[in-house]
C-alpha cells in the first residue's frame, strides 16, 4: 500500500490496489503498473533529452553566427545576406512611407539578418521586404487639368462616340474646378466587345498624365487573386492591386477593372 501510494500516478490504479484483498494479486497488479510506470518515464526522459539536444543545438547555432558576425564586422568583411541586409537598410532610409510601415519593415530586415540564407522562411521574409520598399507609398504623378488637350486626345484616339467623351470631358471639368477637395466617380463603360471601352481608360490617363494599370479580373475565382495571399501561405504573392502600383511606380494611377 505504501509504495503503491508513493509510485503510482493514477488513482485508479491505487484504489485497484486497495481493493484487492488478496495479497499475491494485489503485488502482481503493482509489478505491473510498475512496469508501466518505468516505461512512461522511460518514454518522458527521452524526448526531454532530444527536445534538450535540439534547443542547444540551436542556441549552439545562433551564438556561433552572432560571433562570425561580430568578427566579419570587425576585419570589415560582409557576406551576401549582410550586404543585403545593408542595401535594404539605405533602401528604407531612403523611401518616405507611414510610421507603422517603416516600424515593420525595419522590425522583418532585423529578423532577416538573423535567419540563415538557407532556411524557407529567409526567401519569405526577404520577399515581403522588398514588396515593401517596391510599393510606391508616396510617389504620385501630376494631374494635367487641360481640357483641350484631353478632347485632342480623346477625339485622336476614338473615332464617333461622341456622347462617351462629352461624358468624359464633363468629369474632367468637374474635377477641375473641386480640386483635390472631392474624389471623382467611379466611370463604369458598357458594351460588347472591341468598341473601345480600354482605349477610353488609356486616354483618360493620358489626358490626366496619369499612369494607366488595367487589371483584367475576367476568369478569377479567389479573390485572394486580387487582395493578395497571407504571408502565412507558401508561395504567397501580393495581389493584382499592389502588383499594378509597383509595375507603374505611381500611388495615383487610372486604374481599369477589365472584364468584369
Amino acid at each position: 500500500d505504501l509504495f503503491a501510494s508513493y509510485l503510482l500516478s493514477s488513482t485508479k490504479q491505487k484504489q485497484k490496489i486497495l481493493e484487492e484483498n488478496n495479497l499475491k494479486i494485489r503485488l502482481k497488479k503493482l509489478t505491473v503498473y510498475l512496469g508501466e510506470e518505468l516505461k512512461r518515464f522511460e518514454v518522458q526522459s527521452q524526448i526531454r533529452d532530444k527536445v534538450q539536444k535540439e534547443v542547444g543545438k540551436t542556441q549552439r547555432e545562433y551564438y556561433l553566427r552572432q560571433q562570425l558576425k561580430a568578427i566579419k564586422n570587425e576585419l570589415g568583411e560582409f557576406d551576401e545576406s549582410m550586404a543585403l541586409t545593408r542595401e535594404l537598410e539605405k533602401k528604407l532610409q531612403k523611401k518616405k512611407m507611414p510610421k507603422e510601415a517603416r516600424d515593420k519593415v525595419l522590425k522583418e530586415i532585423e529578423r532577416l539578418e538573423n535567419i540563415p540564407s538557407m532556411s524557407p522562411e529567409y526567401s519569405y521574409v526577404r520577399t515581403y521586404v522588398e514588396l515593401m520598399l517596391d510599393v510606391p507609398w508616396s510617389e504620385k504623378t501630376k494631374d494635367v487639368m487641360d481640357l483641350k488637350k484631353a478632347k485632342k486626345i480623346l477625339d485622336g484616339d476614338h473615332y464617333d462616340l461622341e456622347k462617351v467623351k462629352t461624358h468624359i470631358l464633363d468629369y474632367l471639368a468637374v474635377r477641375k474646378l473641386k480640386g483635390k477637395s472631392t474624389k471623382g466617380p467611379i466611370l463604369c463603360f458598357v458594351g460588347p466587345p472591341g468598341v473601345g471601352k480600354t482605349s477610353l481608360g488609356q486616354s483618360i490617363a493620358k489626358s490626366l498624365g496619369r499612369k494607366f494599370v488595367r487589371m483584367s479580373i475576367g476568369g478569377i475565382r479567389d479573390e485572394a487573386e486580387i487582395r493578395g495571399h497571407r504571408r502565412t501561405y507558401v508561395g504567397a504573392l501580393p495581389g493584382r492591386i499592389i502588383q499594378g502600383l509597383t509595375q507603374v511606380g505611381t500611388n495615383n494611377p487610372v486604374f481599369m477593372l477589365d472584364e468584369v
